[in-house]
């Protein structure tokens, strides 16, 4: 068996790989292609082990490589009953993979086409679309949390980083979603009290713990949420979104300035034009646009006169 195997690996070495070396001697263009060919390869290898590593499939991945390992070190050790056992196994084992995960593989043949495996290659939805679509979820949370009167306070990251803040309360990591964001700020949960950080159009950590302001200015009927949305908002360039739980009113800090009982669609706007439109510079196009058909009207105008 052994001498068996150091032949078949004596031939592929000889008609494959010399073979092959001698093609890329003889025309060297070709590196160029096989260069292209090891990066479309590791980085698919790369993709596929990140997707399976948390699955299932991950556990029958580290079984395949144990079972070659089993098979080539039987035969070494002249095992033969076992060696053929695992031969068997591994000859007929593709057709057991099928059969078994049969599920995941439907599942990923039907995401080809689709925009999931836009995701796999790591294309997503430009970021001005992502947060736009981020603060609308935002606006429907804070608008149910209105409803119920329940209290909720969330701050969103804009160009200075306020990690320290988000590390002072519970890891999320997660999508924004409506849902998720008025289940966190649910009375007599371990989340709800404090402030939820929404960085990188992620719910980075909830429960966290905002400095407060200590204007003397400040109304006094204004709670702690309300102190630590304007405390926060003067720190940094966050805007925070505050939900009274007395009365169910909508606020929000921004620059050390709260505006008080604002309503769904005011809230859109103030997001929108603090966080899409002056800081990802949606709408500049747009304007110089504007100004250069302008400008050639004017010009238009001075040739006629």
């Amino acid at each position: 068996m052994k001498e068996s195997f150091s032949v078949v690996l004596s031939n592929f070495w000889q008609m494959n790989i010399v073979t092959y070396f001698n093609e890329l001697v003889q025309n060297p263009i070709r590196i160029i292609s096989l260069i292209l060919d090891l990066i479309i390869v590791i980085f698919l290898g790369y993709k596929l082990l990140k997707l399976v590593k948390n699955s299932r499939v991950w556990q029958l991945i580290k079984g395949i490589i144990l079972l070659i390992i089993a098979t080539v070190l039987s035969g070494w050790l002249r095992l033969d009953i076992l060696n053929f056992i695992l031969t068997s196994v591994m000859t007929y084992g593709v057709i057991a993979i099928i059969v078994i995960f049969q599920p995941e593989l439907r599942r990923a043949l039907e995401q080809l086409g689709t925009n999931k495996l836009t995701k796999f290659f790591g294309i997503d939805k430009d970021i001005i679309t992502k947060t736009k679509e981020d603060i609308y979820k935002i606006v429907i949370a804070t608008e149910e949390l209105a409803k119920t009167k329940t209290g909720g306070l969330i701050v969103i990251e804009r160009d200075i980083k306020i990690k320290d803040i988000a590390e002072t309360g519970v890891e999320i990591d997660a999508e924004v979603s409506p849902q998720l964001l008025v289940n966190i700020f649910v009375p007599n949960t371990p989340l709800h009290d404090g402030a939820v950080i929404i960085s990188e159009n992620k719910i980075q950590a909830a429960a966290c713990i905002l400095p407060l302001s200590s204007d003397k200015d400040i109304a006094k009927e204004l709670g702690t949420r309300h102190r630590a949305a304007i405390g926060i908002s003067k720190e940094t360039d966050a805007i925070a979104v505050v939900v009274s739980e007395e009365t169910g009113k909508i606020s929000v800090a921004k620059d050390g300035t709260l505006i008080a009982d604002v309503r769904e669609d005011t809230l859109k706007k103030i997001l929108i034009k603090n966080i899409v439109t002056n800081r990802l510079g949606e709408g500049v196009g747009i304007k110089a646009k504007k100004m250069k058909k302008a400008r050639e009207k004017i010009k238009k105008e001075e040739n006629n006169e």
